[in-house]
């Protein structure tokens, strides 16, 4: 990888590169040069990010944003230039595992990542993250970015995706997995339900994160207070409630992503609530009332997505997700459908939560 590293604006020579987090769709890793500076260095997965001038825009154009803002590089992703100048590089030797695309990020010094909130306090503190993104980024024009991943979240589509696969059933798995397509299909009622309001009016278009995942906040090792949002990749216009959603169904369900114990998994209503104070105290009055008031339904619909597509690729020979053992991705699948199911159940007192937090900032403000 050092000869990759060459072709960047690096401070001192390269001394260490070694594969660094947990991601699922890049490479990284974690390099330190002479100087003790260090980087964080990516291959951008270009099977998934097919159009990588177009993603890094996107990255470019809202962290410049951030900055402007007054952001500090410990506070917003900074990219480091290219020996042109560019963003990005691509890098081909000849050597096949290696060709394809690179970019560099100033490592944020004294910070640390989180899979699974420590106490209600640090997930209420993620939520205040990417509330503040999103309050942030309110008067961005969010029309101007491109989908780096078309139909990322139109659970429509992925719905479309999974029939396609069920049909196909290119590897025979379809039978093995009956029980788990047919929780699947008895939900698609509940597909189109936020597209529909978008396309009415009822709903506005954002810019929004798209992976709200625990582990896209960088806290403060020390105090763990929130420092940065990171993997910036999915940034492009959608929904506030995907964002809200997605955050609810990876770290307040009792368990990992990929729990093979289901008895662990199920929504943990104060964890519910720590996230939803903090989002709405950061946010909330950005939001529209209607936004706010389907947060419970995005939080459903984020869990029932998301096992969707696991599902799907299972089905397809696991070609999209990173595996590390056999059925990982119906495991993964299974966990949200658990989820769905309680979320399903507590529909209501996420409901109650969500009037309730909302009235506590309607009176701050």
């Amino acid at each position: 990888m050092f000869d990759i590293l060459e072709r960047f604006c690096l401070d001192g020579k390269a001394v260490s590169c070694k594969p660094y987090g947990s991601g699922h769709i890049n490479r990284t890793h974690l390099v330190t040069t002479e100087r003790g500076h260090a980087y964080i260095l990516q291959k951008i997965n270009d099977d998934v990010f097919q159009d990588v001038s177009a993603l890094m825009h996107n990255i470019s154009s809202v962290t410049r944003h951030l900055r402007a803002a007054g952001l500090d590089e410990r506070h917003v992703l900074t990219l480091v230039p290219a020996d042109d100048g560019a963003e990005y590089i691509f890098f081909d030797n000849g050597e096949t595992e290696k060709a394809g695309y690179y970019r560099v990020y100033e490592f944020i010094s004294d910070g640390l990542s989180l899979d699974h909130p420590e106490n209600e306090w640090v997930f209420r503190q993620s939520a205040l993250a990417f509330g503040r993104f999103q309050m942030q980024l309110k008067d961005f024009p969010a029309a101007t970015l491109a989908q780096t991943i078309p139909k990322f979240h139109d659970t429509i589509d992925r719905y479309r995706l999974l029939r396609r696969a069920i049909d196909a059933d290119a590897l025979g798995r379809a039978a093995g997995v009956a029980r788990e397509i047919d929780f699947a299909l008895e939900r698609e009622r509940y597909a189109g339900c936020m597209l529909r309001m978008l396309e009415c009016g009822e709903l506005p278009l954002r810019v929004t994160h798209n992976d709200t995942k625990l582990n896209n906040v960088v806290f403060d090792a020390a105090t763990r207070e929130p420092l940065c949002v990171v993997d910036l990749d999915t940034v492009m216009p959608g929904l506030s409630g995907n964002d809200f959603g997605d955050s609810i169904r990876f770290g307040a369900s009792g368990g990992a992503e990929d729990e093979r114990d289901l008895d662990k998994i199920g929504l943990c209503l104060p964890l519910f609530r720590a996230y939803a104070n903090g989002f709405l105290s950061a946010c909330g009055e950005a939001l529209t009332p209607a936004e706010i008031e389907t947060l419970p339904l995005a939080a459903l619909l984020m869990t029932l997505e998301c096992g969707v597509r696991f599902l799907t690729d299972y089905l397809e020979g696991d070609a999209y997700f990173r595996i590390h053992r056999p059925e990982h991705n119906l495991d993964r699948a299974r966990t949200q459908f658990k989820l769905v199911a309680d979320l399903e159940r507590k529909r209501d007192a996420m409901q109650s939560i969500i009037r309730e937090e909302a009235k506590c900032v309607r009176r701050k403000g």
